[in-house]
C-alpha cells in the first residue's frame, strides 16, 4: 500500500464472517481483522466479559451519584431525574475512528477518519483523567471518616492518584490474560451492589425526603431562566451515560464482535439508564439536608448523602466501599479502552512516534508503549488539580463534547453519503436507520451548543464554561498535525481488502 492510496478499494471476494481471519489477496500466510491488520491480541472476552467491560466503563449509578454536587444546581433533585430520562457494522479497535472513515466514501474518509479519531481519544484521555480523579478522592474520602481531624490537601489527593494510576497500568499491561475475568467480577459488583445500596437507601433512613423534594421542587441556582437551566442539565444525563463506543475499542479481543459488541451496548445503555435512575430516586429520598451536601468539606459529596441516609460512619463506609468495588474495573476497563484507542491510531501512522506507539507485546497481548502513555498523560492532567481544581474540572467535563462530536462526525457522513458506504451487520435498521441518524445528528449539535454556555449566570471566572475552548482548542491541535503530518504521511486505515457481507471495502 503507497503512503497516499484511499482507505478503501474494491475487490471481489466471497463472504465470510465479519471479524473472522481474511486472508489479504495473493498471500496465503498473512491473514488481517476488521480493521485491516493481522490480530495481535488474544480474543478472550466472551458475551459476559465485554457486556460486564460495558457496564463498569459506564458504571452509570456511580457517575450519577459521583456528579451530584453539581448535577444538582440544574434544577434540584426533579431537574437530575428528568433530564436524565432524556439523555455493529465494522467491528475494529478503532471504533468510531473507522467509521468515520468508511461512512463518507473515499474521497472525504480519510481526513473525516483522522479528526474523528483525534477528537474521541482526546475525549476518552479527559473521562480516564476523571475517572482516575474520583477514585482518588473517593480513598480519601474512605479514610477521612475514620479521622474527622483530618483536613485534605489537593496534594493528598494528587499523591492517591499517582498511586492508582501505575498500579492499573502495571495491571492492564502484566495480568491482561485475568482482565475478562476483572470484568465479570465489575458485573457482579455494579449490579449486585447496586441493588444492596438501593435497598439500604431505601430502608435505613429513619426519616425521608418529601415525594416533592424529589419529583417537583425545583430548584434553578444556574441564573438561567429554567427552561434554559433543565436543557444545559443534560450534560449531567449525558456524563452518566456518556461512554456507549467503549466496547468497540475491543473489538479485535472478543471472537464475535458483530454479535456481541451491539448486544453488549444495549446492555449498558439500558441496564445502566435503569439502574442510575432507580439510584438516584432512593439517593434523593435519602437526603435530610441539601445544604450539607453541597457544602460539604470532604472530597466526595456522595458520602455526606450516605451519612444522612444511613446515620452511620460503617454503614457509610460500606457503601463507599461498593463504589470503590465497581470503579476498580471501571478504570481498568477505561484504561484499555484508552491505551487501545491511541495504538490503534498509531499503527495507522496518525500520531507522533507512531513507530512506538503501534507496538504491540504479543506474548502479554497488550500495547505496551500506548498503555503507559495514557499513564503519562493522566499523571499530567492530575498534576493540574494541585494549582487548579476548577481548570482540572473543565478539562476532564469537555469529553462528553469531544467524543459526541466524533460520534457526529460518523454518523453525519453516513447520513449524508446517503447510507451507502458502510457493510450491513446484524442489527441493520434499514430505512428506518436514516430517521434515527438524522434524530442523532441533530441532537448532538443542538445539544453540543448547550453544552458550551456558561454554567451560571452572572458569568465569571469560576462559572465560565470552557468546553468550548478545550474543542477548539483540540480541533487546532488536529488542524495542526493534519497539515504537518497527516496530508502528506498518513494513508488511512488499511481497510483495502476487507471483505464485509456483500461489501468489499
Amino acid at each position: 500500500m503507497s503512503e497516499m492510496t484511499p482507505p478503501i478499494a474494491i475487490l471481489q471476494e466471497k463472504k465470510p464472517s465479519l471479524g473472522d481471519e481474511i486472508p489479504v489477496e495473493g498471500e496465503t500466510t498473512e491473514i488481517i481483522n476488521s480493521s485491516g491488520h493481522r490480530d495481535q491480541l488474544q480474543r478472550q472476552y466472551g458475551i459476559l466479559s465485554i457486556c460486564g467491560m460495558a457496564l463498569t466503563v459506564d458504571n452509570a449509578w456511580v457517575a450519577i451519584g459521583t456528579s451530584l454536587n453539581v448535577a444538582i444546581y440544574n434544577g434540584g433533585p426533579p431537574g437530575v431525574l428528568y433530564e436524565f430520562l432524556m439523555v455493529s457494522s465494522v467491528p475494529s479497535s478503532g471504533g468510531v475512528y473507522h467509521w468515520a472513515t468508511i461512512c463518507p466514501g473515499p474521497k472525504q474518509g480519510r481526513i473525516l477518519g483522522f479528526f474523528a479519531g483525534s477528537l474521541n481519544f482526546f475525549g476518552w484521555l479527559f473521562d480516564l483523567a476523571s475517572i482516575v480523579y474520583i477514585m482518588s478522592e473517593l480513598v480519601i474520602q474512605m479514610y477521612s471518616l475514620y479521622h474527622p481531624s483530618y483536613v485534605i490537601q489537593p496534594w493528598h489527593i494528587f499523591i492517591v492518584l499517582l498511586l492508582i494510576t501505575w498500579i492499573s497500568i502495571a495491571i492492564t499491561i502484566f495480568f491482561n490474560g485475568y482482565l475478562p475475568y476483572l470484568q465479570q467480577f465489575g458485573l457482579f459488583v455494579v449490579v449486585v451492589g447496586g441493588i444492596v445500596t438501593i435497598i439500604v437507601l431505601a430502608a435505613m433512613p429513619k426519616s425521608h425526603a418529601s415525594s416533592s423534594f424529589v419529583w417537583s421542587d425545583w430548584q434553578n441556582n444556574t441564573g438561567w431562566g429554567s427552561g434554559l437551566a433543565f436543557l444545559t442539565g443534560v450534560l449531567n444525563g449525558a456524563f452518566t451515560i456518556g461512554t456507549p463506543d467503549a466496547v468497540t475499542h475491543m473489538s479485535e479481543e472478543v471472537p464475535h464482535p458483530r454479535k456481541d459488541l451491539p448486544r453488549a451496548i444495549a446492555a449498558q445503555i439500558i441496564l445502566g439508564s435503569i439502574s442510575a435512575f432507580i439510584f438516584a430516586i432512593a439517593l434523593f429520598y435519602g437526603i435530610t439536608d441539601l445544604d450539607s451536601v453541597l457544602n460539604s468539606n470532604g472530597s466526595f459529596p456522595l458520602a455526606e448523602v450516605y451519612a444522612q441516609a444511613t446515620g452511620s460512619t460503617s454503614a457509610t463506609f460500606g457503601l463507599l466501599f461498593i463504589i470503590f468495588l465497581s470503579l476498580a474495573p471501571c478504570l481498568i476497563g477505561t484504561f484499555l479502552t484508552v491505551g487501545r484507542t491511541w495504538w490503534t491510531l498509531a499503527r495507522d501512522n496518525a500520531t507522533p512516534a507512531s513507530g512506538l506507539f503501534s507496538r504491540v507485546n504479543e506474548k502479554l497481548s497488550c500495547p505496551v508503549p500506548a498503555t503507559i502513555f495514557t499513564g503519562i498523560m493522566t499523571t499530567a492532567f492530575g498534576a493540574i488539580t494541585i494549582g487548579s481544581h476548577t481548570a482540572f474540572s473543565d478539562l476532564v467535563g469537555s469529553f462528553v463534547i469531544l467524543t459526541t462530536a466524533s460520534y457526529a462526525i460518523a454518523i453525519g457522513s453516513h447520513l449524508f453519503s446517503g447510507r451507502q458506504n458502510i457493510p450491513h451487520g446484524p442489527f441493520w435498521m434499514g430505512k428506518a436507520g436514516f430517521v434515527v441518524n438524522a434524530i442523532s445528528f441533530i441532537l448532538i449539535i443542538f445539544f453540543n451548543i448547550l453544552f458550551c454556555f456558561p454554567y451560571a449566570l452572572p458569568v465569571s471566572t469560576a462559572t465560565m464554561n470552557y468546553n468550548s475552548v478545550i474543542l477548539a482548542g483540540v480541533v487546532v491541535l488536529t488542524v495542526f498535525w493534519w497539515f504537518v503530518h497527516g496530508l502528506r504521511n498518513y494513508p488511512g486505515p488499511k481497510l483495502e481488502g476487507l471483505v464485509l457481507l456483500d461489501h468489499t471495502i
